[in-house]
């Protein structure tokens, strides 16, 4: 019997699937109707029931048009669903009808919600597809058909009942709702700032070019060029000889370039005064120059008080007075100081062009006090792209020239006139050119520690080879391999100060001990590094390094190269055969990078505070520091901070004795605690507060001669410290500044705390 009756209810079951959505609606339709009766009271009760009983039989109408056969054979399970239903309405009426009216008024609002987004939703994504406004208007025409079919089975069902209208009015205001559209949403405001920030981040990973060029749009207004000399007030006078002397504008502007730094070490010195007359006296009328001939007979003191009055009198104006100058200062800034680089608004680095002075030099320069003349419009060659606006010169003046090259990526330049060297207007560091040349910069030297090892293999090799060229370079490679020196670069004699590097080093600066301090063939350098600063160090080198240096010292004068027969360009040259991008210069940044990892691990310790995080971070800087030579002389202010701070320390531990005394004063209410002033201590803030101090304290007197500032912005890869901070909790700021942050900006997007140079 069951065989026979499988062919039947397969076509059975094809029915019940084959009945339309309106029929399901149809029916949720009528639970929302049992739900709204109860709510309306018992009168329309019967109303509604009534409306039920025919929109179920409107629903058996479609099943009326199947053979008679199927009808009856279909009529059994209609029977069990109707005696299901009845005792479903026995045993919980009230509830069933509740979660019914709830789950099928979820339904229409969704159905409403569908029908309102239609074209909506186009506007507001601004960016669909065709096919997805297809769908859209599919899905609100069959949402408006269900409708439409509701209200037909409504006019049928229950015409002249009191609860069609009601029915018919929502049913019209759902209906309204579909065919109106949604405002268009205005897109939010964005804070400028933050836009500008995330272009920033995000800028060095567009696509890049290997063609040579930097940009393909540049459009800036120029430099901005510092105000004309304003004269000195006629009761401002300079002196000679005991008289005072009215001096032309040109000569008068020169001497006050010197009276503003007459209580500066500068103007102490023999060659910073000699340089200053003679460039001055030849901007002198024939007239002055009669009778200006002897710098020390010249009196510039009233000139001086006067510029010393003017500073004293700009720190003292009132807040009002100072933002209107900030306010001036930002005009500037914001007409001469950012650029558009393709598309986007770029900050300028020194959109100022510098004004004219007496030149300082570092060290004892043999330039110093120089006159460094005024830049005009007609120095500076201006460089944007061609499809920009030309930035206009100063009225009466022209540019010396305008280029279009973007294969360089600076603004405007000049050449100045004490050493002959170009001077450039650049974007900031915070820009993506500088943030991708920074970025590649120690990618670079990270490259270097794969091949590191085989280079070392090969120049201690070198270190016997038969070839005096061969033989120097490799001992000059270790030198800057181990001791992070600069390769040095070939200069004219007497153009700027004696200082040297790795590959100009003399016979001079360099002493050698077979044993010295308990230590065995060690090498004495003393010489004037970069900046004229000096480099001297003691250090134990290997035997053939020793042996090798006396070699080449062999029958030469003091003054005499060591490295004879080598170069700095041949010294690249060859590194650039060993790894494409290698230079002298990538050694010291993967030295300095790799000493600065292996010296955090090293100190850190976690259970530390920030303060004590922070100072095992400067002695690992410092570290770095030291082996860069980065030094600096003390800072004069430095005596007076170190007082200031050790008052605050003696105040905090006079403000804990005394609290020590109102602890033991009170000790019989922590007898029965162990360790209770190992409690007291810990919840005392005082002792974090002095051991802050003191940390301070210590990590001022150990800086006092190193610079630290010059590794972490040009040596050390950031993201070793940005790893770092993210590891052990250290906020960013307390490393980087906002000017630090702004030019790490890749940086600290791409980092983890898991990164390894």
């Amino acid at each position: 019997t069951e065989k026979k009756q499988e062919p039947k209810k397969q076509r059975e079951n094809s029915l019940r699937k084959g009945e339309s959505k309106r029929d399901i609606l149809e029916e949720s339709l009528g639970s929302v109707m049992e739900g709204i009766r109860e709510e309306n009271g018992a009168g329309e009760r019967k109303n509604c029931e009534v409306r039920q009983g025919k929109a179920k039989e409107g629903s058996s109408s479609t099943r009326e048009r199947a053979d008679e056969k199927e009808k009856q054979k279909k009529g059994r399970g209609e029977k069990r669903k109707k005696v299901k239903m009845e005792g479903e309405e026995k045993e919980g009426r009230k509830k069933l009808k509740k979660e019914k009216k709830v789950e099928e008024k979820q339904k229409l609002v969704r159905l409403g919600e569908e029908l309102e987004v239609g074209d909506g939703a186009k506007e507001d994504e601004g960016g669909k597809g065709v096919k997805e406004e297809e769908m859209d208007e599919q899905g609100e025409d069959k949402a408006c058909g269900q409708i439409q079919s509701m209200e037909t089975e409504e006019k049928e069902v229950g015409k002249g009942d009191v609860l069609g209208k009601k029915q018919k009015t929502k049913e019209k205001k759902i209906k309204r709702r579909a065919k109106r559209k949604r405002p268009q949403r205005k897109p939010r405001k964005e804070n400028p700032r933050m836009m500008e920030r995330r272009i920033t981040i995000r800028r060095w990973e567009e696509e890049k070019t290997n063609d040579g060029v930097k940009w393909k749009q540049l459009e800036h207004k120029g430099p901005y060029f510092v105000p004309l000399y304003e004269p000195l007030p006629d009761d401002v006078q300079f002196y000679y000889d005991g008289k005072p002397l009215k001096l032309s504008l040109a000569t008068e502007e020169i001497a006050t370039f010197y009276a503003k730094m007459l209580d500066h070490e500068y103007t102490t010195k023999e060659i910073f005064q000699n340089n200053f007359f003679n460039d001055w006296r030849k901007e002198m009328t024939p007239q002055e120059q009669e009778i200006i001939k002897q710098l020390d007979k010249c009196d510039f003191r009233e000139i001086h008080k006067y510029f010393v009055d003017k500073n004293e009198a700009r720190k003292a104006l009132s807040k009002e007075e100072k933002q209107k100058l900030k306010e001036e200062a930002d005009k500037i800034q914001e007409e001469y100081g950012y650029c558009i680089l393709d598309g986007h608004r770029e900050k300028i680095g020194n959109f100022k062009i510098e004004p004219p002075g007496l030149f300082r030099g570092r060290g004892n320069h043999p330039k110093m006090g120089m006159l460094k003349r005024r830049i005009m419009p007609e120095d500076v060659i201006i460089n944007c792209s061609k499809d920009s606006k030309i930035p206009e010169p100063p009225v009466g003046h022209k540019w010396k020239e305008v280029r279009f090259d973007n294969t360089v990526t600076w603004l405007a330049s000049w050449t100045e006139n004490i050493q002959n060297t170009l001077k450039y207007i650049m974007l900031n560091p915070s820009s993506k050119l500088k943030g991708e040349k920074d970025w590649q910069k120690f990618e670079v030297a990270r490259r270097l520690k794969d091949v590191v090892h085989k280079i070392r293999a090969q120049y201690q090799a070198d270190w016997k080879s038969k070839e005096m060229k061969v033989r120097q370079r490799a001992v000059a490679l270790y030198f800057i391999d181990k001791l992070a020196l600069r390769a040095g670069n070939e200069k004219e004699e007497g153009e700027t100060a004696d200082t040297v590097g790795c590959c100009s080093l003399r016979v001079e600066h360099i002493k050698l001990h077979p044993e010295l301090d308990g230590q065995e063939y060690v090498v004495e350098f003393d010489f004037l590094g970069k900046d004229s600063i000096r480099y001297y160090n003691k250090v134990s080198v290997e035997k053939p390094v020793f042996k090798n240096l006396q070699h080449f010292m062999k029958n030469k004068d003091p003054g005499d190269d060591l490295f004879d027969h080598l170069s700095t360009t041949a010294l690249n040259k060859h590194l650039q055969k060993l790894m494409d991008g290698l230079t002298a210069k990538v050694f010291r940044t993967y030295n300095a990078s790799i000493t600065l990892q292996e010296q955090l691990k090293a100190l850190t310790n976690p259970d530390d505070s920030v303060a004590g995080k922070l100072l095992s971070y400067n002695r690992a800087n410092r570290a770095v520091a030291i082996l860069c030579n980065h030094q600096r002389s003390t800072p004069k202010t430095f005596e007076k901070s170190m007082q200031n701070l050790q008052t605050k320390i003696d105040a905090k531990k006079e403000q804990l004795e005394k609290a020590q005394q109102e602890l033991e004063e009170a000790e019989d209410e922590f007898k029965d605690k162990k360790n209770a002033k190992a409690e007291w201590r810990d919840m005392c803030p005082g002792f974090e507060q002095l051991a802050k101090l003191s940390v301070q304290a210590t990590d001022k007197e150990e800086n006092k001669q190193i610079a630290l500032g010059t590794s972490k912005l040009n040596y050390l890869d950031p993201r070793i410290s940005i790893a770092w901070c993210k590891k052990f909790g250290v906020p960013i700021e307390k490393i980087f500044n906002k000017t630090q942050r702004e030019k790490f900006a890749w940086a600290i997007d791409m980092t983890d705390e898991d990164f390894e140079f």
